[in-house]
C-alpha cells in the first residue's frame, strides 16, 4: 500500500491514499415516505432522470458520477441531494460500497450521488489533482438538477480522505460553484494552518470525523474542529453524544457542530452513517 499526503496549497491537491481493490456487491435502494401535502417544484415530465440507479454520467470535463434515487422517486418533488466524494483511488461505485450510504440515504428521501475524484485516465497514485478538478466536482449538483428534481438549497457533502478534503474545500473556496447546506468530512487532509488561509463561511452545520490512530493525518481532525468551532462562533460548552462524539452548544444560528473521534486506521470508513444522515436531515 502506498500513501501520499493530501493538501490544497497553491491550488494543488495531492492524492491521499491507494486502497486495495475488491469486488463490489450491489447496494440496495429504499422507498421513502413523502408528506401527504407537498409542493410540486417540477412540472410532470420536466425532469427525465430515471428512477433507481443511473451510472456513468459525466461532467463537462469527463468526471464520472453515479446517481441513486428512492425506489418510489417522485419527479415532481424537489429532493435533497447528498454528494459523496471518493478517497484516493476509489471510483464512485467503489465509494458507494465503501460508505454504504445508499440504502438509508434513499430511505430518508435523498438523491445520493457518488463521484470519482479524477478522470479515469489519470492514475491516483502520486499524481497531483489540480484545484480545477475540485471545482469541476462542484458542478455535479447543478448537472443532476437538470435531469432530476433537486432542491439546490439542500445540497449536502461528505466523503473520506480525499473525499473529506473535497467536501471541505467546496464549502470554503471562493470559486466554489455551490454553497452546501451542511458537510460531514471524514479523515480529511486539512490542518488548522491550512484552514487559517480561508475566510469563515456563514455558520454551517458540520460533522468532523477523524481517528486518533490516523497515521496519515495525525491530529488533523482536532485542529479542524477548533477552526469550525471558532467560525461557527461556538462557546466552550459541549455535550457528549456517546460513541466518542461531542456537540458544541450555543453556536451561531444554532448550527450543529459535532466532532467524532474514532480509533481505526486511516483507510477505514468510520461507519457513522446515522450521524451523517441525522446532520443532513436536521439541516434541511
Amino acid at each position: 500500500m502506498s500513501i501520499a499526503i493530501d493538501k490544497i496549497r497553491n491550488g494543488i491537491f495531492l492524492s491521499a491514499i491507494l486502497l486495495s481493490g475488491c469486488a463490489l456487491p450491489e447496494s440496495e435502494l429504499s422507498n421513502t415516505s413523502y408528506p401527504e401535502k407537498v409542493t410540486h417544484a417540477c412540472a410532470p415530465g420536466a425532469r427525465i432522470g430515471a428512477t433507481g440507479k443511473t451510472d456513468e454520467l459525466l461532467t463537462e470535463r469527463g468526471l464520472r458520477y453515479f446517481v441513486r434515487t428512492p425506489l418510489n422517486y417522485d419527479n415532481r418533488i424537489a429532493h435533497p441531494l447528498m454528494m459523496v466524494f471518493s478517497p484516493g483511488d476509489r471510483s464512485g461505485l467503489g465509494t458507494e460500497w465503501f460508505t454504504g450510504l445508499t440504502t438509508e440515504g434513499t430511505r430518508q428521501g435523498f438523491v445520493v450521488v457518488y463521484a470519482d475524484n479524477r478522470p479515469r485516465q489519470i492514475p491516483a497514485l502520486n499524481r497531483p489533482l489540480a484545484k480545477e478538478w475540485i471545482l469541476e466536482l462542484g458542478t455535479i449538483p447543478a448537472l443532476v438538477a437538470t435531469q432530476w428534481c433537486i432542491d439546490l438549497d439542500r445540497v449536502f457533502l461528505t466523503g473520506h480522505s480525499n473525499g473529506g478534503t473535497i467536501s471541505t474545500a467546496l464549502a470554503l473556496l471562493e470559486e466554489s460553484p455551490l454553497s452546501p447546506a451542511a458537510i460531514a468530512p471524514s479523515a480529511a487532509g486539512f490542518r488548522g494552518e491550512d484552514l487559517n488561509s480561508f475566510a469563515c463561511p456563514a455558520p454551517l452545520p458540520v460533522l468532523v470525523m477523524h481517528s486518533r490512530n490516523d497515521k496519515v493525518f495525525p491530529g488533523y481532525g482536532a485542529e479542524t474542529m477548533q477552526w469550525w468551532k471558532q467560525c461557527n462562533q461556538c462557546p466552550e460548552r459541549v455535550r457528549s453524544l456517546g460513541d466518542n462524539c461531542i456537540s458544541y452548544l450555543g453556536c451561531a444560528e444554532n448550527v450543529s457542530t459535532v466532532y467524532c473521534e474514532g480509533e481505526r486506521r486511516h483507510t477505514v470508513w468510520p461507519e457513522r452513517n446515522n450521524r451523517i444522515i441525522s446532520l443532513f436531515t436536521g439541516a434541511q
